[in-house]
């Protein structure tokens, strides 16, 4: 079961540092749902995401306090692993936005899926954080 607590209060406890130990109790707490990494590894994916998410501001496309993050690494039948972080409405459960962080690999480190169109296509492509910041706070 995920641990929903408002994206607000999740971006005061990620600058607390409360998400900063490796133990498994602790990045549960901070969101993971579901790995195929090692465990020893969702620490630093906890904090690379956080720097992205703590960045996020009320009045663009989501609300502090009425929505959640969660994470999750995937592992595809064709590719490598990779990591994403969702968005979801805190009263339904429902994910608004998945954003997925690709391999150096891939043309595009970033891309943002939505529930609208059914998570199927990419409605925002970067390879920048802060456009992906941006984006989500207009």
């Amino acid at each position: 079961m995920r641990n929903e607590i408002s994206l607000r209060t999740w971006i005061e406890r990620f600058n607390n540092g409360d998400f900063d130990a490796k133990d498994v109790t602790t990045q549960i707490e901070a969101g993971w749902y579901d790995w195929f990494c090692k465990d020893s590894s969702l620490a630093n994916k906890t904090k690379r995401m956080g720097n992205i998410i703590k960045q996020f501001k009320d009045g663009g496309k989501i609300d502090l306090d009425l929505h959640y993050v969660w994470f999750k690494n995937n592992c595809p039948l064709g590719g490598p692993l990779y990591d994403d972080f969702r968005i979801a409405n805190i009263d339904t459960n429902e994910t608004i936005y998945v954003v997925r962080i690709s391999s150096l690999k891939e043309e595009y480190r970033y891309k943002v899926y939505e529930k609208l169109n059914n998570f199927k296509k990419a409605l925002f492509k970067a390879n920048l954080t802060r456009k992906v910041t941006d984006w989500i706070n207009k």
